[in-house]
């Protein structure tokens, strides 16, 4: 079964309410083959809600304590991350998953890049808490545009839902 981050899916999910629709993984879950999450809001987070960037290091970092997951305020929100990834991986083993997409660049979900904690939109290599969290327990985990990139080039389109900032998921 494939995972798939909820916002990818048109969701409206996102910390602004909105979505990172792509119409690919749309007609997938219209057609249940995947199963849609979103660990924030399994984690109990509103929507809207402020944005967040992890803050000195990685989703690894803030799974070992070494960083922190804050809000644009300075809140520190590191608990709800640790538990919509905890959350996440319960569904992961549940639907015996055997590849989780997840929307690149959040602090949830970034594969291989996410903000760096400043809040201005710079990028840093490292993943989110909840890919971070599937990787430790073994599972294949790609960001939506590797993914899209290799099953086929056409399927790139555009996110349809609204424009990226901090927080992607």
């Amino acid at each position: 079964m494939l995972l798939v981050s909820a916002c990818l899916c048109g969701l409206n999910c996102k910390y602004n309410g909105g979505n990172n629709l792509n119409p690919y993984f749309r007609e997938l879950m219209e057609e249940k083959k995947l199963i849609p999450i979103c660990p924030e809001v399994l984690a109990g987070l509103k929507i809207p809600r402020r944005p967040s960037e992890i803050w000195g290091g990685s989703g690894n970092d803030v799974l070992d304590a070494k960083a922190r997951v804050i809000n644009n305020e300075g809140i520190d929100l590191s608990q709800f991350f640790l538990k919509g990834a905890q959350e996440t991986l319960a569904t992961a083993l549940e639907c015996k998953a055997d590849r989780v997409v997840l929307k690149s660049r959040s602090p949830s979900c970034g594969v291989g890049q996410i903000y760096d904690g400043s809040f201005n939109g710079i990028l840093r290599p490292g993943d989110g808490v909840t890919a971070a969290l599937l990787k430790k327990h073994g599972f294949k985990v790609v960001n939506d545009e590797d993914f899209l990139r290799a099953i086929s080039p056409e399927k790139m389109i555009k996110n349809t839902g609204e424009c990226e900032d901090s927080e992607s998921s």
